[in-house]
């Protein structure tokens, strides 16, 4: 798998399964800062990729393996487009623990760094007129008497750039400030408006496509520094710090971190878009098992998207 741009492993684990959507079959489980992968080790085109955006909860679960065991499965409820998945991975090396506790504490990590990838509004993030700083960051240049023109009659404040956000706040109520990662900036420009020439930063669709409006005075300033913030925005997007950092201990010493890079094929067979149906999650819902030819026994019957036989082929017949 190719990793984007700022992200990076933290820890990789054979002999995962993951035991919902292909029991039986072990594979790699591959940790990052921004989600986990997991691939099959006979054939690593059959894959998952879950981003850490879409968690909803993420716990332990003790189950039945196939092997008739009682084993501790990390266990994932995600969304995606309005649906739920359910994701359960196992280890088949009963005693370690890092399938769960590894990306458990990643997790944590990446709720923890949201400051990083979101809009914050009103947070303590101004101490005695100072910007704390985050981990990585530093200050580029600090302007005084910028309105922020959110709201109708304005508020005059300080501007701080940074490497990796903007941050402005309110001269007379520190709390009253804000903070703008350059991961969610979708454009950056100078436009006029009845205020005169003003300083308009737009959010990307996905945080909310707000419309932040600056005037900086005078307008020599105001152009120096637009150019100052696209070109840290150009410096950011090839090396981006998403500020997720987790540091783990191990029951035993951890393989050198080496990613395999795979080739992703991109198949247009119509049953491969149906696989999320073995991962949805119905809460406690079940149907009446009827008889089935295929199986020569009674089954659940499943969901309208896949088929039994579907469901027990791990390689497509040709």
């Amino acid at each position: 798998m190719q990793l984007r741009l700022g992200e990076f492993t933290v820890d990789k684990l054979d002999l995962i399964e993951d035991t919902k959507g292909n029991a039986g079959d072990t594979g790699k489980l591959i940790i990052t800062n921004l989600r986990i992968i997991w691939h099959s080790s006979f054939l690593p085109k059959i894959n998952l990729s879950i981003g850490y955006n879409t968690f909803i909860t993420i716990n332990t679960k003790t189950i039945h393996s196939l092997q008739g065991k009682h084993v501790q499965a990390l266990h994932i409820l995600a969304s995606f487009r309005h649906c739920r998945y359910e994701f359960l991975f196992t280890n088949q090396d009963l005693k370690s623990t890092r399938h769960y506790t590894s990306v458990i504490g990643v997790y944590r990590a990446y709720v923890s760094s949201k400051i990083y990838r979101e809009i914050k509004l009103r947070s303590g993030i101004i101490n005695d007129k100072q910007l704390t700083l985050l981990p990585l960051e530093t200050v580029h240049s600090t302007l005084q008497d910028i309105w922020n023109l959110s709201l109708e009659q304005g508020n005059v404040g300080t501007f701080i750039v940074t490497n990796i956000r903007l941050v402005w706040f309110a001269d007379m109520n520190y709390q009253f400030n804000i903070s703008i990662p350059y991961l969610i900036i979708a454009n950056i420009t100078v436009k006029n408006s009845k205020f005169g020439p003003t300083l308009v930063v737009t959010s990307t669709e996905s945080s909310g496509g707000y419309i932040l409006g600056f005037q900086v005075n005078p307008i020599q300033k105001l152009h120096t520094v637009h150019k100052e913030i696209l070109m840290l925005l150009k410096a950011f997007e090839k090396s981006p710090i998403f500020g997720i950092d987790y540091t783990f201990e191990h029951e035993a010493p951890l393989q050198q971190l080496n990613v395999e890079q795979q080739s992703e094929i991109q198949d247009n067979q119509p049953e491969i878009s149906n696989v999320f149906g073995y991962y949805f999650s119905e809460g406690s819902n079940q149907r009446k098992p009827s008889f089935s030819i295929y199986l020569g026994l009674a089954a659940e019957e499943p969901q309208e998207t896949s088929t039994l036989q579907s469901l027990w082929e791990l390689v497509r017949q040709t």
